[in-house]
Formats: C-alpha cells, structure tokens, sequence
C-alpha cells in the first residue's frame, strides 16, 4: 500500500476478511491486543458482524466455518482461541502477550 493511499484499520478489516474468506464485514469495537512474542506479531482483534458475500476458503484460510464458543474451546489452541472468546465476553479491550504456546505476564 502506498503511502500516499492510507486506508483505516477499519478498511483494512474489511479488505482482509472479505479477500481470506468472502465474507464482507461491518467493522465493531477493538475487543483485543495480542501480541506473539517470540515472531514479533501483534494482532488487532475487533467483533465484526456479516453483512453479506458467500464464505470460501482462500491461500490464507483452508476452512471458513462458524463455531460456537465451545467448539473453540475444543478446536483451537488456547493462545488462539482466547481471540474470538474475548470478542464475545464484551470486557475488551483485552491485552494478552504469548510465545506462540502459552500466554506470558
């Protein structure tokens, strides 16, 4: 992206999602920071809600689905499911740091 072109983190949201998964997003509150220490990530999580496209896999998501919270609880690392759970706890915004395995204080 060109510097002479900026675009919102919310624009951004909404480029991402729909180009990973079809799905065309309306953006909502920051719910989460959470930052992998050991590659140097930080990622900005915020609850969008679906405003239409049709959900498809891409290059960066080999599966689009919808899960309940328990089935993130059951499906994704611990590190990586805190992501979602947060957004739906309505306590955010939350700041969490992990080496990739385990969160870190």
């Amino acid at each position: 992206m060109s510097p002479l072109h900026p675009v919102s983190v919310a624009g951004a949201v909404v480029r991402e999602v729909s180009e990973e998964t079809g799905v065309r997003v309306e953006v909502g509150e920051l719910t989460g920071v959470y930052k992998n220490l050991a590659r140097g990530i930080v990622a900005l999580v915020f609850r969008c809600r679906p405003v239409g496209g049709d959900a498809q896999t891409s290059d960066e998501a080999t599966a689009v689905e919808w899960l309940t919270p328990g089935e993130v609880r059951e499906r994704m690392a611990e590190v990586h499911a805190v992501r979602p759970l947060d957004a739906l706890d309505g306590a955010g915004p939350h700041v969490r740091a992990h080496d990739g395995r385990r969160f870190v204080s």
